[in-house]
Protein backbone atom coordinates (compact mmCIF):
# COMPACT_ATOMS: atom_id res chain seq x y z
CA UNK A 1 0.00 0.00 0.00
CA UNK A 2 0.93 3.44 -0.48
CA UNK A 3 1.51 4.59 3.20
CA UNK A 4 2.16 8.43 4.82
CA UNK A 5 3.19 9.25 8.08
CA UNK A 6 1.09 11.54 10.04
CA UNK A 7 -1.78 9.03 9.17
CA UNK A 8 -4.50 6.47 10.72
CA UNK A 9 -5.76 3.63 8.69
CA UNK A 10 -8.40 1.65 9.46
CA UNK A 11 -6.65 -2.04 9.04
CA UNK A 12 -5.70 -4.80 10.77
CA UNK A 13 -2.21 -3.98 11.95
CA UNK A 14 -0.78 -7.02 10.93
CA UNK A 15 -1.84 -6.64 7.36
CA UNK A 16 -0.16 -2.63 7.54
CA UNK A 17 2.66 -3.79 9.57
CA UNK A 18 3.50 -6.15 6.84
CA UNK A 19 3.14 -3.50 4.34
CA UNK A 20 5.63 -1.16 5.72
CA UNK A 21 9.63 -1.20 5.36
CA UNK A 22 11.96 -2.63 7.60
CA UNK A 23 13.66 -0.90 10.39
CA UNK A 24 11.46 2.30 10.26
CA UNK A 25 9.86 3.14 13.38
CA UNK A 26 11.86 5.02 16.40
CA UNK A 27 9.39 4.26 18.60
CA UNK A 28 5.98 2.25 19.76
CA UNK A 29 3.66 2.90 22.42
CA UNK A 30 0.89 1.30 22.80
CA UNK A 31 -1.45 -1.16 24.86
CA UNK A 32 -2.86 -4.44 23.38
CA UNK A 33 -5.52 -5.87 24.58
CA UNK A 34 -5.50 -8.91 26.85
CA UNK A 35 -7.34 -11.76 28.90
CA UNK A 36 -10.44 -10.55 27.21
CA UNK A 37 -11.17 -7.91 29.75
CA UNK A 38 -12.82 -5.65 27.18
CA UNK A 39 -14.45 -6.35 24.10
CA UNK A 40 -13.22 -4.19 21.58
CA UNK A 41 -15.58 -4.09 18.28
CA UNK A 42 -14.33 -7.87 17.80
CA UNK A 43 -10.84 -7.98 17.66
CA UNK A 44 -9.02 -10.89 17.56
CA UNK A 45 -5.56 -10.66 18.87
CA UNK A 46 -2.42 -12.91 17.47
CA UNK A 47 0.57 -11.78 19.81
CA UNK A 48 3.09 -13.71 18.15
CA UNK A 49 2.30 -12.46 14.39
CA UNK A 50 2.07 -8.81 15.92
CA UNK A 51 5.91 -9.35 18.12
CA UNK A 52 7.47 -10.52 14.75
CA UNK A 53 6.24 -7.69 12.47
CA UNK A 54 7.27 -5.12 15.16
CA UNK A 55 10.76 -6.48 16.01
CA UNK A 56 11.06 -6.30 11.74
CA UNK A 57 9.86 -2.84 11.13
CA UNK A 58 11.52 -0.90 14.67
CA UNK A 59 14.74 0.37 13.74
CA UNK A 60 18.52 -0.50 15.80
CA UNK A 61 18.40 1.52 18.60
CA UNK A 62 14.23 1.91 18.54
CA UNK A 63 12.24 1.32 21.20
CA UNK A 64 9.04 -0.91 22.10
CA UNK A 65 6.81 0.80 25.29
CA UNK A 66 3.66 -2.63 25.85
CA UNK A 67 1.58 -1.31 28.57
CA UNK A 68 -0.25 -4.42 29.66
CA UNK A 69 -1.77 -6.19 32.71
CA UNK A 70 -3.40 -9.27 34.02
CA UNK A 71 -6.54 -10.60 34.41
CA UNK A 72 -7.45 -12.46 37.74
CA UNK A 73 -9.40 -15.13 37.06
CA UNK A 74 -11.09 -17.18 40.35
CA UNK A 75 -8.26 -16.05 42.57
CA UNK A 76 -5.86 -16.81 39.99
CA UNK A 77 -3.33 -13.91 38.52
CA UNK A 78 -2.78 -14.76 34.62
CA UNK A 79 0.69 -13.74 34.19
CA UNK A 80 -0.28 -12.74 30.54
CA UNK A 81 2.11 -9.89 30.81
CA UNK A 82 5.09 -11.75 31.86
CA UNK A 83 4.37 -14.63 29.23
CA UNK A 84 4.13 -11.65 26.27
CA UNK A 85 7.24 -10.01 27.69
CA UNK A 86 9.30 -13.68 27.22
CA UNK A 87 7.97 -13.56 23.74
CA UNK A 88 9.45 -10.40 22.70
CA UNK A 89 12.70 -11.30 24.35
CA UNK A 90 12.21 -14.74 22.34
CA UNK A 91 11.59 -12.90 19.33
CA UNK A 92 15.18 -10.71 19.38
CA UNK A 93 14.14 -7.97 21.87
CA UNK A 94 15.89 -6.91 24.87
CA UNK A 95 13.69 -6.62 27.73
CA UNK A 96 15.48 -3.02 28.85
CA UNK A 97 13.41 -1.83 31.71
CA UNK A 98 10.19 -2.90 33.37
CA UNK A 99 8.84 -0.36 34.48
CA UNK A 100 5.17 0.60 36.61
CA UNK A 101 2.40 2.62 35.76
CA UNK A 102 0.68 3.27 38.61
CA UNK A 103 -2.72 4.92 39.14
CA UNK A 104 -3.70 7.18 41.65
CA UNK A 105 -7.31 6.78 41.62
CA UNK A 106 -8.20 3.17 40.91
CA UNK A 107 -11.61 2.10 41.84
CA UNK A 108 -10.95 -1.42 41.51
CA UNK A 109 -11.29 -3.24 45.02
CA UNK A 110 -10.68 -7.01 45.82
CA UNK A 111 -11.97 -8.50 48.85
CA UNK A 112 -9.10 -10.88 50.33
CA UNK A 113 -6.07 -8.77 48.65
CA UNK A 114 -4.72 -5.18 48.53
CA UNK A 115 -6.35 -3.19 45.81
CA UNK A 116 -4.31 -3.57 42.58
CA UNK A 117 -3.42 -0.38 41.02
CA UNK A 118 -0.74 -0.47 38.70
CA UNK A 119 -0.37 -1.85 34.90
CA UNK A 120 3.10 -2.95 33.53
CA UNK A 121 4.95 -0.54 31.40
CA UNK A 122 7.81 -3.04 29.17
CA UNK A 123 10.64 -1.47 27.84
CA UNK A 124 11.35 -3.05 24.85
CA UNK A 125 15.10 -2.41 22.87
CA UNK A 126 16.43 -3.55 18.99
CA UNK A 127 19.69 -3.55 20.52
CA UNK A 128 20.50 -0.65 23.22
CA UNK A 129 18.07 2.06 23.18
CA UNK A 130 19.68 4.97 20.28
CA UNK A 131 17.88 7.51 22.55
CA UNK A 132 17.96 8.34 26.06
CA UNK A 133 16.21 11.60 27.50
CA UNK A 134 15.77 11.07 30.92
CA UNK A 135 12.65 12.78 32.62
CA UNK A 136 14.12 14.57 35.80
CA UNK A 137 12.94 15.66 39.38
CA UNK A 138 13.92 17.76 41.67
CA UNK A 139 15.95 16.37 45.23
CA UNK A 140 14.64 16.73 48.85
CA UNK A 141 17.41 18.40 49.40
CA UNK A 142 20.32 19.87 47.30
CA UNK A 143 23.95 21.69 48.15
CA UNK A 144 26.76 20.56 49.96
CA UNK A 145 26.76 18.12 52.61
CA UNK A 146 29.13 15.95 54.68
CA UNK A 147 28.01 12.65 52.96
CA UNK A 148 29.01 9.44 53.98
CA UNK A 149 32.05 8.32 52.62
CA UNK A 150 33.87 4.89 52.73
CA UNK A 151 31.96 3.28 55.69
CA UNK A 152 34.59 0.46 56.64
CA UNK A 153 34.38 -2.84 58.34
CA UNK A 154 34.37 -0.92 61.55
CA UNK A 155 30.95 0.40 60.92
CA UNK A 156 32.40 3.59 61.71
CA UNK A 157 30.63 6.30 58.91
CA UNK A 158 33.52 8.13 57.47
CA UNK A 159 32.29 11.56 55.62
CA UNK A 160 33.43 14.08 53.21
CA UNK A 161 32.24 17.53 52.11
CA UNK A 162 30.00 16.50 48.89
CA UNK A 163 27.14 18.57 46.26
CA UNK A 164 23.85 16.96 46.97
CA UNK A 165 22.69 18.03 42.73
CA UNK A 166 19.33 19.89 42.81
CA UNK A 167 17.81 17.44 40.07
CA UNK A 168 18.07 13.41 39.85
CA UNK A 169 16.42 10.99 37.21
CA UNK A 170 12.70 10.03 37.94
CA UNK A 171 12.19 6.17 39.06
CA UNK A 172 10.97 3.61 36.95
CA UNK A 173 7.42 3.83 38.70
CA UNK A 174 5.31 6.77 37.13
CA UNK A 175 1.77 7.83 38.56
CA UNK A 176 -0.91 9.42 37.15
CA UNK A 177 -4.26 10.20 37.66
CA UNK A 178 -7.02 8.50 35.38
CA UNK A 179 -10.85 9.41 34.27
CA UNK A 180 -11.93 12.36 32.83
CA UNK A 181 -9.17 15.22 33.48
CA UNK A 182 -7.10 12.42 34.95
CA UNK A 183 -6.15 10.52 32.03
CA UNK A 184 -7.17 13.32 29.74
CA UNK A 185 -9.97 16.38 29.81
CA UNK A 186 -10.85 15.07 26.18
CA UNK A 187 -14.26 13.37 27.18
CA UNK A 188 -14.04 11.90 22.85
CA UNK A 189 -11.54 9.61 24.49
CA UNK A 190 -13.71 7.60 27.01
CA UNK A 191 -15.54 6.41 23.84
CA UNK A 192 -13.36 4.03 23.61
CA UNK A 193 -13.44 1.09 26.57
CA UNK A 194 -9.72 1.24 28.03
CA UNK A 195 -7.31 4.62 27.54
CA UNK A 196 -3.74 5.55 28.71
CA UNK A 197 -2.93 8.35 30.39
CA UNK A 198 -2.07 11.56 27.26
CA UNK A 199 1.52 12.06 30.06
CA UNK A 200 1.96 8.60 30.47
CA UNK A 201 2.59 8.61 26.47
CA UNK A 202 4.12 11.50 26.34
CA UNK A 203 7.03 11.27 28.99
CA UNK A 204 7.58 7.89 26.55
CA UNK A 205 7.85 9.93 23.49
CA UNK A 206 10.14 12.77 25.08
CA UNK A 207 12.15 9.96 26.85
CA UNK A 208 12.74 7.78 24.04
CA UNK A 209 12.52 9.82 20.98
CA UNK A 210 13.73 13.04 19.04
CA UNK A 211 12.10 16.00 17.40
CA UNK A 212 11.17 14.15 13.44
CA UNK A 213 11.11 10.75 15.19
CA UNK A 214 8.25 8.02 13.98
CA UNK A 215 6.12 7.24 16.79
CA UNK A 216 3.56 4.30 15.81
CA UNK A 217 0.44 2.69 17.73
CA UNK A 218 -0.44 -0.67 15.86
CA UNK A 219 -3.76 -0.62 18.42
CA UNK A 220 -4.46 3.00 18.41
CA UNK A 221 -7.80 2.69 20.11
CA UNK A 222 -8.67 6.41 20.87
CA UNK A 223 -5.42 7.41 19.72
CA UNK A 224 -3.67 8.88 22.73
CA UNK A 225 -0.45 8.24 21.10
CA UNK A 226 -0.62 9.58 17.63
CA UNK A 227 -1.88 12.93 19.98
CA UNK A 228 0.95 12.94 22.12
CA UNK A 229 3.76 12.35 19.08
CA UNK A 230 2.21 15.18 17.17
CA UNK A 231 2.16 17.43 19.88
CA UNK A 232 5.78 17.09 20.32
CA UNK A 233 6.67 17.30 16.79
CA UNK A 234 7.25 13.51 16.05
CA UNK A 235 6.03 11.63 12.98
CA UNK A 236 2.97 9.31 14.05
CA UNK A 237 1.48 6.14 12.55
CA UNK A 238 -0.88 4.83 13.75
CA UNK A 239 -4.26 1.92 12.90
CA UNK A 240 -6.85 -0.10 14.46
CA UNK A 241 -9.38 -2.56 13.39
CA UNK A 242 -12.56 -0.39 14.59
CA UNK A 243 -13.65 2.21 12.09
CA UNK A 244 -15.53 3.87 15.01
CA UNK A 245 -12.04 4.34 17.22
CA UNK A 246 -10.31 5.15 14.22
CA UNK A 247 -12.69 8.24 13.93
CA UNK A 248 -11.79 9.18 17.61
CA UNK A 249 -8.55 9.07 16.94
CA UNK A 250 -8.97 11.29 14.26
CA UNK A 251 -10.86 13.73 15.55
CA UNK A 252 -8.67 13.95 19.17
CA UNK A 253 -5.37 14.25 16.57
CA UNK A 254 -6.85 16.65 14.29
CA UNK A 255 -7.67 18.98 17.30
CA UNK A 256 -3.92 18.94 18.73
CA UNK A 257 -1.55 21.67 17.96
CA UNK A 258 1.92 21.21 17.52
CA UNK A 259 4.20 22.36 20.03
CA UNK A 260 6.70 24.86 19.16
CA UNK A 261 10.33 23.08 19.34
CA UNK A 262 13.35 24.67 20.43
CA UNK A 263 16.80 23.64 19.26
Amino acid sequence: MNMEFNTIYNINCVSLMKSMDDCVVDLTVTSPPYDELRNYNGYVFNCEEIVSQLYRITKKGGVVVWVVGDKINKGNRTLTSFKQALLFQQTGFNVHDVMIYKKKNTPFMRSNAYTSCYEFMFILSKGTPKTFNPIMEKTARHGLEMLVHNKGADGINKKVLAELKPEKVKNNVWEYAVGLNGSTNDKDAFKHPAIFPEKLAEDHILTWTNPNDLVFDPMCGSGTTCKMAKKNARLYLGCDISEDYVNIANTRVNRCQKEIIYF
